[in-house]
């Protein structure tokens, strides 16, 4: 299990926020548990030196361009890129460093995946440089794609049959438990177990995690198929339940007997 590192980005400032705060035309209701004093750079310099490959940046709303490319800059092809990203622009977002882009909103339209606009994204950059983001949230007894920065559901529910077919079109698959995110309270292992035995393509859990046994927990129900993100409860982003470097070890360690 590779630790997928993040740099969340709101207003060009590093932060971590409670994901299902994050509404259209409410600022104000935007729950925020970290902001940042170090620039977006800092944090790519950091995960450079401990090699944290396939972590990601994303981008949560407007203003946030001179942030993404600083943090780029910090690490050429070190980092993937999300947010707002589209057949048009994604290319440009390669150029400026990004090893991937990470795609939702753009390929979802009117509550169904739009074929259209996936094929012409492949196309634009190729299956190996796409990542497609199906965070999601529950509703009833299913896991459903949910676009906008978490605020719209979709109606495609995570099921095999759709990972298998987007599969296709990508290299790899971003989810976040929108409900839990940002809350270190917990990880939804229900949605672990469903994705350790659904994905066919190398896959990271990000939600909820708080300390180390987590971790564990995520490592045991993803049966070893997942990697996984952690945000608010690091040191580096406030937390103060597990540490970067705790994190990285563990994770490290996972990985190195996987291989043995």
């Amino acid at each position: 299990m590779q630790l997928r590192p993040c740099i969340d980005l709101h207003g060009g400032v590093v932060k971590q926020i409670v994901g299902s705060t994050l509404v259209d035309g409410k600022p104000d209701a935007v729950q925020t548990n970290f902001i940042a004093e170090k620039p977006p750079a800092w944090f790519a310099a950091l995960y450079r030196a401990d090699n944290l490959t396939g972590g990601h940046i994303i981008k949560l709303g407007p203003g946030n361009d001179k942030a993404a490319e600083e943090a780029l800059a910090a690490w050429p092809g070190g980092m993937q890129l999300g947010g707002g990203i589209t057949a048009d622009n994604a290319g440009c977002w390669l150029d400026k460093g990004a090893s991937e882009v990470i795609v939702t909103s753009y390929v979802f339209r009117d509550g169904v995946v739009d074929t259209e606009r996936l094929n012409k994204l492949v196309a634009a950059v190729g299956r190996k440089r796409l990542v497609l983001d199906l965070s999601c949230r529950r509703k009833e007894d299913q896991y459903y794609i949910v676009t906008d920065r978490w605020q719209k559901f979709t109606s495609v529910a995570i099921t095999p049959e759709v990972l298998t077919k987007l599969a296709k079109c990508c290299s790899e698959f971003l989810i976040h438990a929108a409900d839990v995110e940002g809350k270190c309270s917990g990880i939804e292992k229900e949605l672990v177990e469903k994705l350790a035995l659904w994905t066919p393509i190398p896959t990271t859990y990000a939600g909820g995690i708080r300390d180390i046994g987590d971790l564990q927990l995520v490592r045991e129900a993803g049966k070893g198929r997942l990697d996984c993100t952690v945000g608010s409860a690091l040191d580096i982003f406030g937390g103060t339940t597990l540490t970067y470097k705790e994190a990285v070890r563990f994770c490290r360690v996972t990985e190195e007997d996987r291989n043995r």
